[in-house]
């Protein structure tokens, strides 16, 4: 896997066509004719959140190698080039800028924090060159972020806690306490919690604020217990979510408080363990199991398990197969590789890679799609993989965005 910063001996994802080894004079015609695409794709290898950057990994070089063995468009072949953004907004920019200026890529597609996502957003706007962000965000689809080279093909906050939202709120009751990472991605959710559980009638009992990578809760725990609340909301992720989520388990917050979080991470509850996560409810992008109600999950959780020895693709995963594919079917539509027909193609695209219809909102870029309502499992799993039961799965519905006035853009 090509995963090694800078590192000139990656394997490249590119099928040679048998045929063009016929005669010199017809391979350089068909090299001239069929420039390679060439995908940036920045992601933390390294950091709390490496589980589900892997993963994405993964699925995007799935995309990539379905391509290249259709052919690619008309000769056209693609390479995925992958760079560690460490987590770190300076870091991402610094990779983003390289890609686009060093290795000519047209294409740019990744992220996995809302703050990185931006720094690598602000260097393709200027640049002029399209990015399809795969990590959640609000602030991606307003004004000062928007562009018509910016695309969001993962769910945002305000979509994902308000599904979750409206599923658990009128069940488990009107106290809330959010224990939050304090950054971009925590911030969001709790206001996409807050907003919908006005409709409810919630009150917030304290939103006590970690900072991102923490390690040890207890100082957090005998504070949420006191305050007695009904719902706990874990608005954390990746290592965070394992170790707040094993961390309240065992301090016995279970006894009392229904523990959610906005983002149910496979790559999380795998880490975790089926006691730590025994009960917790939460949302996704994709769940493996819908592949018994929807066919396009069927067929891509068996192109991955083909690939890669049987496992089954994440959520986070899964983000990075359709961000690929969408960029590409917008390449072949738009029989074109530079960012104004791209983006014009992609904007139009009407697509079903793994989950069921989705389409992009005119104003802000972003995927309408489903939400999963999911709730972890710790007793008659099938296998290590069968670790969700499937409680909801919201229709996509430009409803549940936030509308493009208030994101400060025209309709």
């Amino acid at each position: 896997m090509s995963t090694t910063p800078r590192n000139p001996g990656r394997r490249r994802l590119i099928v040679a066509g048998a045929g063009l080894a016929a005669g010199p004079a017809l391979f350089g015609i068909a090299r001239a004719q069929a420039a390679t695409i060439k995908i940036g794709f920045p992601t933390p290898l390294t950091g709390p959140f490496s589980a589900e950057a892997q993963d994405q990994v993964r699925a995007a070089e799935l995309a990539v190698k379905e391509w290249n063995a259709a052919g690619g468009h008309k000769g056209q072949l693609a390479e995925l080039l992958v760079r560690d953004d460490k987590l770190n907004p300076g870091e991402a920019a610094t990779r983003t800028l390289e890609l686009i200026e060093k290795d000519k890529v047209q294409l740019i597609v990744g992220s996995l924090s809302a703050a990185t996502q931006l720094s690598i957003n602000a260097v393709t706007r200027e640049r002029k060159v399209l990015f399809n962000s795969i990590s959640q965000s609000d602030a991606i689809n307003e004004a000062k972020d928007a562009g018509p080279y910016t695309f969001h093909e993962a769910l945002n906050p305000h979509m994902t806690a308000g599904a979750v939202a409206r599923y658990a709120f009128p069940k488990f009751g009107k106290k809330v306490v959010y224990l939050t990472a304090d950054y971009a991605y925590g911030q969001e959710m709790v206001r996409g919690f807050e907003r919908a559980g006005r409709a409810y009638g919630m009150q917030t009992l304290a939103d006590i604020r970690h900072p991102l990578g923490t390690a040890d809760y207890s100082a957090f725990l005998p504070r949420i217990q006191a305050l007695k609340p009904d719902i706990l909301v874990l608005c954390n992720f990746g290592r965070d979510l394992v170790n707040s989520a094993k961390q309240a388990t065992d301090f016995g917050i279970k006894a009392t408080t229904k523990i959610i979080t906005p983002v149910l991470l496979y790559t999380a509850r795998q880490a975790g363990g089926a006691d730590a996560f025994e009960g917790v409810l939460g949302g996704t992008s994709y769940y493996w199991g819908l592949e018994d109600r929807i066919p396009s999950a069927k067929r891509f959780n068996d192109a991955f398990r083909a690939a890669y020895a049987g496992a089954v693709p994440s959520d986070y995963g899964a983000l990075g197969y359709a961000g690929i594919k969408s960029v590409l079917q917008a390449v072949k539509d738009a029989d074109a590789t530079d960012a104004t027909r791209v983006a014009a193609a992609l904007a139009r695209l009407k697509y079903d890679w793994y989950k069921g219809p989705q389409f992009y909102r005119a104003c802000d870029h972003q995927s309408v799609q489903s939400v999963i309502v999911v709730e972890s499992k710790s007793k008659g799993m099938k296998d290590k993989y069968d670790v969700f039961n499937v409680l909801e799965v919201e229709a996509p519905d430009e409803a549940h965005l936030r509308s493009c006035a208030e994101l400060g853009l025209k309709a």
